[in-house]
């Protein structure tokens, strides 16, 4: 019952949990050396290492207060972020596109990855950028061919991305990879915490939602997921090794600005909150990039 996370305080960045939604901060390394500063090596240590920051949490030795710090995306080392696209059923109506018979896969680099507070830097080769929101699926363990009565084991916790996309690139350029429009520096801001299973309960049962300037542009449920966590982790794995600290964002639901008459598209100032009921918000603003 963990929500995991990495902060920066005076200056260095640590491993921490959070001590509930928006709470204050266990600094792991301070109370037990033989956790490693480093998310996804964390994550590899299994169950063992688990149990030491449960034990951490639950002694509270060192407690930093929030307001102090500064919140980090709780993985940055991920060796793959993979995507699933087409992947609510009711993002799939607003196309007017038949749902999936299979996960439809797409990646982004894994050098995408911000912080949940990090601006969104606008490129100026970027006409059509668009907002989603997505839960993100974090892998816990190393894994092939898993079928879904066991997928679940290798599931370390969830947390909230937003999938910054740059539609020009994604669907009208670079003919037709979606790859560079998905990649762009900063497009994928993760956070605030990575929160376990055990913790979060059912994960395909959650609201959903995103807000440009305060209103609300995407608002659905995970239980409108067509492919859900045990069914993505079986088909991944049957092409690919998963790796610890692996990140699968999971689809967006509709509302997004590229289906919108007329197009809606993130500009200078605009403010996006991504937010999933039980792992919490992030929230980011687009700025133009000074070139």
């Amino acid at each position: 019952m963990v929500r995991l996370c990495r902060f920066e305080v005076e200056g260095n960045a640590r491993v921490g949990a959070e001590l509930g939604h928006n709470g204050d901060i266990v600094d792991l390394l301070a109370c037990d050396s033989t956790i490693p500063n480093d998310m996804r090596v964390l994550l590899a240590g299994g169950a063992d290492m688990m149990a030491k920051v449960k034990a951490a949490v639950e002694g509270k030795k060192v407690v930093v207060e929030r307001k102090n710090i500064k919140v980090l995306a709780p993985i940055t080392t991920s060796e793959k972020v993979v995507c699933i696209g087409m992947n609510y059923v009711d993002h799939c109506t607003e196309q007017n596109m038949p749902v999936p018979d299979e996960p439809v896969v797409f990646s982004k680099f894994a050098s995408a990855i911000s912080n949940p507070g990090d601006d969104i830097i606008k490129a100026p080769e970027v006409e059509e950028l668009d907002f989603e929101v997505e839960m993100v699926i974090v892998v816990g363990k190393d894994c092939k061919r898993v079928a879904e009565a066991d997928a679940m084991q290798y599931v370390a916790g969830y947390t909230v991305a937003h999938d910054v996309s740059a539609r020009d690139w994604q669907l009208k350029k670079n003919g037709g990879q979606w790859l560079v429009g998905k990649s762009f520096d900063g497009y994928a801001p993760i956070g605030p915490a990575i929160v376990t299973p055990d913790e979060l309960g059912d994960a395909h049962n959650l609201g959903i939602r995103c807000r440009l300037n305060g209103e609300t542009v995407q608002d659905s449920n995970t239980n409108q997921l067509v492919f859900k966590t045990e069914a993505i982790i079986a088909w991944l794995t049957k092409f690919m090794t998963l790796k610890a600290g692996d990140l699968i964002l999971t689809g967006t639901p509709p509302g997004v600005g590229c289906f919108r008459k007329p197009p809606l598209w993130l500009k200078d100032g605009d403010v996006v909150d991504c937010e999933i009921d039980g792992i919490g918000t992030i929230t980011n603003v687009v700025r133009n990039e000074k070139v």
